[in-house]
């Protein structure tokens, strides 16, 4: 008789043993060889009457057809029925970097993670924090890497608002994969002073006009105009003064001066 199928999920199906996962194996009718087995930190995990058995970088599947293979060519059991599922998953993991409480790496429990977890797990952005979120799928799976991995390992990047996030509205579609980096970069900031309520430092949300600067900072004073606004702004490397309409707008470190009107 044939081997049963392993496991039916494509992403289990697809899942490759590490080191430090614990498998479930079950051999039908032999209560002796089923049980749960962790693969060691040199790729092999002991098996009865087998012994080391190489596990790591195999498929489900493919660890499966070995047993079945070894226990046949031992001539320990005839027409062995082997199933191999996860019990534990040790070996996968996402990395969170930035302005997070507890950057670092974050292990995979399972086979899927999501990115609200993640940022869960690492602590949460702190107040330094950017809206925006960095998601790379490093285009080398797999490869080492030394110590915690920067933004600047070439893949795939998602950017997603985190409050957008934090709704609900975004990043369902999102799936963390083994070796992913999660960003949050600090936040880019605006200075604002003049005729406004509450002139001070602020966080630049992408895209950010004027007049929404002008809102976050409580709106014009008694006094304020909205006309004649000027901003020193670094143009080229240099610093610059540039006149600004409300529907403009902002860029980093921009310092954002409010005029008073004439009467």
């Amino acid at each position: 008789q044939a081997p049963q199928a392993a496991v039916t999920s494509p992403q289990t199906e697809r899942y490759v043993i590490g080191p430090q996962d614990s498998l479930s194996i079950t051999v039908v009718d032999e209560t002796e060889l089923t049980g749960k087995f962790r693969v060691d930190s040199d790729g092999t995990l002991t098996f009865p009457f087998l012994g080391r058995v190489a596990a790591a970088g195999l498929t489900l599947e493919d660890l499966q057809v070995r047993l079945t293979t070894l226990l046949k060519q031992g001539q320990i059991l005839r027409s062995p029925q082997v199933r191999v599922e996860v019990d534990q998953y040790k070996s996968r993991s996402v990395y969170v970097i930035g302005e997070v409480r507890v950057p670092g790496k974050v292990t995979m429990s399972g086979t899927t993670l999501t990115l609200l977890e993640a940022l869960a797990m690492a602590g949460s952005p702190t107040a330094n924090a950017s809206s925006e979120i960095i998601v790379v799928h490093p285009s080398k799976q797999g490869a080492p890497v030394a110590g915690v991995p920067g933004a600047d390992i070439p893949g795939e990047r998602v950017t997603i608002n985190r409050k957008d996030l934090e709704l609900g509205r975004a990043g369902r579609e999102i799936v963390l994969q083994d070796g992913d980096i999660i960003n949050v970069p600090v936040a880019q900031r605006f200075y604002i002073y003049g005729q406004v309520r509450n002139p001070g430092t602020y966080v630049l949300d992408p895209g950010m006009t004027l007049q929404q600067a002008i809102a976050l900072a409580g709106g014009l004073a008694d006094r304020g105009s909205d006309r004649r606004i000027r901003a020193k702004r670094l143009v080229n490397g240099k610093l610059a003064e540039v006149s600004l309409q409300l529907e403009d707008k902002i860029l980093a470190n921009d310092t954002i001066d409010i005029p008073s009107r004439f009467f």
